[in-house]
């Protein structure tokens, strides 16, 4: 059996595909380091896009839901999981995780990135804090 060539795309060609698929797309206040970001959202989540240096998508800040303007991170304490931007941290809910998953889905396949088994699965965390191993190496 022959293995499946995965096709990159280009920025431009990401950034028409995203606006097909019904996600905003304007450029980021914040973001990356290289060049112009752009944020895209939906579903009241979002990740930040940039050009890379050959003409393909890099994922600037993967995607979180939206707190304040913020793209929050999944924090994991064993035990709930929650969403941490700098100024704020709440706890997530079924409802929010749903929707980082539904974005996360579309927004790799709409970037061509890749998508893991594990991934697919449900939401993973970003960081993972359990209190039961705090202090240890």
């Amino acid at each position: 059996m022959a293995k499946k060539k995965t096709e990159q795309r280009t920025f431009d060609d990401v950034i028409s595909l995203l606006g097909k698929e019904r996600f905003d797309v304007v450029r980021a206040s914040e973001g990356a380091t290289k060049g112009t970001a752009y944020r895209v959202t939906k579903y009241g989540c979002a990740a930040e896009i940039a050009k890379d240096t050959d003409g393909t998508v890099e994922i600037t800040h993967r995607a979180g839901f939206l707190l304040n303007g913020q793209i929050a991170t999944i924090l994991d304490r064993g035990y709930q999981k929650f969403l941490k931007t700098p100024k704020l941290e709440i706890a997530a809910t079924a409802d929010h995780l749903r929707s980082i998953h539904h974005f996360s889905e579309e927004f790799k396949e709409a970037t061509g990135s890749m998508s893991l088994y594990n991934e697919s699965l449900g939401t993973t965390s970003d960081k993972y804090m359990y209190d039961r191993v705090q202090g240890r190496e």
